[in-house]
């Protein structure tokens, strides 16, 4: 298409200029143009050619605000040949065309309003579409604003990223093997499958340069846009233009280190406020570049103000910040560490006590690290030390980390005095020392002797304040065997006292019901007696009068004389 285009276009770019013609020059390459076609779409050159001769009209198009490619596609247009319009060449043809007023009120059928229809069928529907236009538009950002195209861009992202906020970036989460991967964004890198069919993803906003890139943003906080999505973006955008920018010779690394020094500033003042919104971890990264770009204090301050709101959620290899300019006797810098553990502690909420713990354990840690540099001062290590025994105030905690701190220390400043050791010793709590580290500390020849004495003390006070307990305890155990036995032994008899109550009433019943029965019996054997007298009677009287009884009835015979059978009496 290339090469049919400048066979089409050679026969009027080359050809030598006649009075009608004129010859304009875009760069390096020039151009011969009718007069009076290009006026009859232009109003701004048909205006200079009734006011002006043909050679300042030369010079005022060469100063008209286009590179040689959109001035041709204008040519085209005048010379009756198609335009191809694309999203690369929209922005600065619209800007042209505007320029020189190639509207409807000066011809029907204009450059401006095809290009313009152009830009609202085919590049505002589409997000990459826009941000490639936009991509374009830097050129011309200035005439971009103006027209109102820039407006027309942030109107249609806003309104996508309203409905749909994953296009800004997927918000960032801090997953359980975020340290085993090798650059430690693994857990928030999109999959390959998330960008073969998420599109949309390959046209980021972290491409955009940052003059287009923060008011964009701005924008994005003022329509309250999920925070989340929006911090995801601003730290992929830190990544691309600051964490993986590399520097090259002496001058261009100073060009680059404004310029990040810039961006990271930027970025602070748009990183929405909030709890968890960047894991901790890439808060200490992006604090980390600020201090070594030297940005300025509001920056870095910023920075500390969102670290401290979740510190504990930070390790240790993230507070080893190495020191700065020409302060680098220390290998740390140990004065932001100390203003975030008073953001943190300003912040703290009382029922948030694992918080406070873990936060107290961090800085035990830190301690243990930087002990061993032999330029770390006693003072800073002190008010260290003491930050972190008055977080552990109210707690059940030992104080095993801040000895273990001491010792490194004092093992790393062999040079330290016995009065300046004491003073180091000073910050420890030796009636939380754990038994283990009572005894170690009892063996430890690099302590002070005050200190092994006293640490010697308190362990024949916790030896005694155990047996005390265990005999109490003892006692206490015994005590509550007593009246659990005495509860028993009431408890029985109450039961027995309960039995007898039962028993004594059952025995009454028994009495009432035997009265009963020996008073029926009594009556019943009466009334036998009465029967059987009578009967007696009966049968001696027939008895007397020589009757027989049978059992159901009753009847008199005469006795007959026996007959001997041999006399026949």
């Amino acid at each position: 298409m290339t090469e049919r285009r400048h066979k089409d276009t050679s026969s009027w770019m080359s050809k030598p200029a006649s009075s009608t013609e004129l010859e304009a020059h875009r760069g390096s390459v020039p151009f011969t143009l009718d007069k009076e076609l290009l006026a009859s779409k232009s109003a701004k050159v048909a205006v200079l050619l009734k006011e002006n001769s043909h050679e300042s009209l030369s010079y005022l198009l060469r100063d008209i605000p286009a590179d040689a490619e959109t001035f041709e596609l204008v040519a085209r247009f005048c010379h009756g040949y198609e335009v191809h319009m694309s999203t690369e060449n929209i922005v600065p043809l619209i800007c042209l065309s505007f320029y020189l007023g190639m509207d409807e009120n000066h011809s029907n059928n204009n450059l401006l309003s095809k290009a313009v229809t152009f830009f609202e069928q085919r590049v505002l529907p589409s997000w990459n579409e826009v941000i490639k236009a936009l991509h374009v538009s830097e050129k011309f950002l200035q005439q971009t604003m103006q027209l109102g195209l820039f407006d027309a861009c942030l109107q249609t992202m806003i309104a996508k990223a309203s409905d749909n906020p994953r296009l800004l970036g997927e918000p960032i989460k801090l997953s359980a093997n975020y340290d085993d991967t090798e650059d430690g964004d693994d857990s928030y890198r999109p999959n390959a499958r998330r960008r073969l069919f998420a599109l949309d993803w390959q046209e980021g906003l972290t491409t955009l340069p940052l003059q287009l890139y923060e008011p964009i943003i701005y924008a994005m906080n003022q329509h309250e846009i999920p925070p989340e999505y929006i911090s995801a973006s601003i730290y992929q955008y830190a990544k691309k233009w600051i964490f993986s920018c590399n520097t090259g010779g002496e001058t261009t690394s100073i060009y680059k280190r404004k310029s990040q020094r810039n961006i990271i500033e930027t970025l602070e003042r748009l990183l929405p406020h909030g709890r968890e919104l960047l894991p901790c971890a890439l808060l200490f990264e992006i604090l980390h570049s600020a201090i070594g770009l030297e940005a300025s204090s509001a920056c870095r301050n910023g920075l500390e103000i969102r670290i401290g709101k979740q510190l504990d959620q930070a390790k240790v290899k993230d507070l080893l910040i190495p020191s700065q300019g020409y302060a680098k006797e220390v290998q740390y810098d140990i004065e932001y560490i100390r203003r975030i553990l008073k953001i943190f502690y300003g912040n703290y909420k009382s029922s948030d006590v694992s918080g406070l713990i873990i936060v107290a354990e961090l800085v035990e840690e830190f301690l243990a690290e930087i002990a061993g540099d032999t330029e770390l001062m006693i003072d800073t290590f002190i008010s260290l030390a003491e930050m972190s025994m008055a977080a552990a105030l109210g707690i059940q905690r030992n104080s095993d980390g801040i000895y273990r701190a001491i010792d490194i220390y004092l093992d790393k400043h062999t040079y330290l005095t016995e009065k300046e050791k004491e003073h180091v010793c000073r910050v420890l709590d030796f009636r939380k020392l754990s038994p283990e580290a009572c005894e170690h500390a009892a063996k430890n020849e690099r302590l002070p002797v005050r200190v092994v004495v006293q640490v010697l003390f308190m362990a024949q006070l916790q030896l005694r304040d155990t047996l005390t307990k265990e005999v109490q305890g003892f006692d206490d155990k015994l005590g509550k065997e007593e009246e659990e036995e005495e509860a028993n032994m009431s408890y029985r008899e109450d039961k027995v006292r309960m039995e007898m109550e039962k028993m004594s009433i059952k025995v009454k019943e028994l009495e009432k019901e035997c009265n009963v029965m020996k008073k029926e019996i009594t009556s019943s054997n009466s009334r036998q007696k009465v029967k059987k007298g009578k009967v007696n009677m009966w049968k001696e009287m027939k008895r007397k009068f020589g009757c027989m009884s049978s059992m159901n009835d009753f009847h008199c015979q005469v006795k007959k004389k026996k007959v001997h059978p041999k006399l026949g009496i």
